[in-house]
């Protein structure tokens, strides 16, 4: 049965009640480790550390709108063979889709890992946030929560989210064992946690939170923040749909990659240990591009750009959970997830799949089911 606590917050702000909160947890005998989003005290940013001695949980801000990498990665790798000990990871919903994505692609297991999701605001670009954030990460903090939750919109101080995030239509980290919310709850004097698993359940029963009721009001405060993202997420397929009709649109949607394969190396759940564009394949002789420029007249360099991100699509577009990493990664600003996003989304409703919905969900390149695609010619 799902047990529904809060987390006081009062004078000392919520920033410090969680750190209190993650402390309590990290102080459970069986637990190892937490890994944790935390403020850095040489740079102002926001990066993920493993945290054993409960005493450095100092400077915990889960909360901050800097999203510099999705850390699925870490925990697949924190977890793809056994550590002996229980970690926790505090991730945002569209991380915790991706490492669920990784566990069944075998690159993680969910045995020794407690999952603990926050209600997701959302993040800006790693450059906004630099801007945003200023010399005071903490207070840049408290600014975006209370302007975000009281206005419920996408701009602070006259910065957008990342279009990933204004597209993000789960916000809410469903896939967790323990879900931290902050929608539709005053979170200046509390906030919920709430069990959503045995593993979860077991964690706060052992903390002696004071219980609650999840207030009437998160439900249309969660609606309202969905309804506002699928509006711009429609708008967003529609508008990448004409711009990429066509080979030659696409052509000119990837003018001005220059093969740095930031994306693939971003991307959470693109786990190829070797990637065949790294490879002899695409390591073409001096005389080949000679020969192509003879044939055409002239051939732009790199070659092989347009190849490589539909070959991507290709691999990928079963299993995108539209972090927007790839994005955040360009170099040129190309707007990788927004193609990503469009054609996962027509492809896992092909297949009526959705990545990260589910451990138990097979990807769908990896089963068979005869009642599929009835409709195409040659089966009966």
């Amino acid at each position: 049965m799902a047990i529904t606590a809060k987390i006081d917050v009062g004078d000392q702000g919520l920033l410090v009640s969680l750190e209190s909160f993650f402390r309590s947890i990290l102080q459970l005998e069986d637990i190892s480790a937490i890994l944790v989003p935390q403020r850095l005290p040489t740079k102002n940013i926001i990066m993920p550390m493993l945290v054993t001695d409960p005493s450095y949980l100092n400077n915990t801000d889960p909360i901050a709108p800097c999203f510099p990498m999705n850390t699925a990665k870490l925990v697949s790798r924190l977890t793809r063979k056994p550590i002996c000990g229980k970690i926790v990871a505090v991730l945002r919903p569209c991380e915790i889709r991706a490492f669920v994505e990784l566990v069944k692609l075998n690159q993680g297991r969910a045995d020794e890992v407690v999952l603990i999701g926050m209600d997701c605001l959302g993040a800006y670009g790693n450059r906004d946030y630099f801007q945003f954030a200023g010399d005071d990460v903490n207070k840049s903090t408290t600014r975006f929560l209370e302007s975000t939750l009281s206005k419920n919109g996408s701009q602070v101080d006259g910065f957008e989210l990342a279009q990933a995030c204004k597209a993000c239509e789960r916000p809410i980290p469903y896939g967790a064992d323990v879900l931290i919310g902050l929608l539709g709850i005053d979170y200046r004097d509390h906030v919920m946690v709430q069990s959503r698993s045995p593993s979860g359940e077991d964690i706060i029963g052992r903390l002696e939170l004071d219980a609650m009721k999840e207030p009437p009001a998160r439900k249309g405060a969660i609606e309202a923040l969905v309804a506002g993202r699928i509006a711009f997420r429609d708008k967003m397929f529609a508008e990448t749909a004409e711009d990429t009709d066509s080979l030659e649109k696409l052509a000119i949607l990837f003018a001005n990659c220059v093969n740095c394969y930031n994306c693939r190396i971003a991307c959470p759940v693109c786990y190829c240990r070797e990637c065949v564009f790294v490879t002899d394949v695409f390591d073409h002789y001096p005389s080949q591009y000679l020969e192509w420029s003879r044939r055409k007249g002239a051939i732009k360099m790199p070659t092989d750009t347009l190849f490589y991100h539909i070959t991507r699509l290709a691999h990928m577009s079963t299993a995108c959970v539209g972090c927007g990493q790839c994005s955040n990664a360009c170099p040129n600003d190309i707007p990788v997830m927004e193609l990503f996003r469009t054609i996962s989304e027509r492809t896992q409703k092909a297949f009526d799949y959705e990545a990260g919905r589910s451990i138990h969900e097979h990807p769908p390149l990896s089963e068979f089911r005869e009642e599929e695609f009835a409709d195409v010619e040659g089966i009966n």
